[in-house]
This record gives C-alpha cells, sequence and structure tokens, in this order.
C-alpha cells in the first residue's frame, strides 16, 4: 500500500512548520505529486498540511527512495578517477 500526495493549494504564507513538512514529504511546488509509503510518519506529516494537500490510498508500492552520496565523496571518487586516468596514459 502507498499514499499518493498531492500539493492542491499553495503554501505561500504558511509558518515555517509546515514548508519543512512539505519539503519532507518531496512537494516542492504546486502540483507535484508523490508516492509515498503508507507509514504512522507520513500520514502525521500529511495530517499536519491536510489542507494544502489531497491524499489517495494506492494498492501499488511506493518506489524507495534513492540515497546518493554526498558532494565531496563525489568529487574525491572523480578526482580519483581523473588521476588512474592519468597514470595509464
Amino acid at each position: 500500500m502507498a499514499l499518493k500526495v498531492k500539493l492542491t493549494k499553495s503554501f505561500s504564507g504558511s509558518s515555517e512548520d509546515m514548508l519543512a513538512t512539505i519539503k519532507g514529504l518531496g512537494l516542492k511546488k504546486f502540483g507535484d505529486e508523490r508516492l509515498l509509503k503508507d507509514t504512522p510518519a507520513v500520514r502525521g506529516m500529511v495530517f499536519k498540511v491536510k489542507h494544502l494537500v489531497s491524499l489517495e490510498t494506492v494498492s501499488q508500492e511506493a518506489p524507495a527512495p534513492k540515497r546518493r552520496k554526498p558532494r565531496k565523496i563525489v568529487a574525491r571518487d572523480r578526482a580519483l578517477e581523473r588521476l588512474a586516468a592519468k597514470a595509464k596514459a
């Protein structure tokens, strides 16, 4: 089970708590939709901004969030690759 959350109203003028909650749900602009796992934490976040979002329960599974490496590590890996390529040439 998953929840389809859509930002249906503008969040301008909202408190910082609500802005952080909207950002935490992964919604960035008006009309954005996200498919999220149905957990108590997500339901609590949706409840906090229920006047700004619409909620729909869907039978499909939510995609797993992709983990990204920090910028410093990505830059370090690229530098090491460049050094290795220079050493080969």
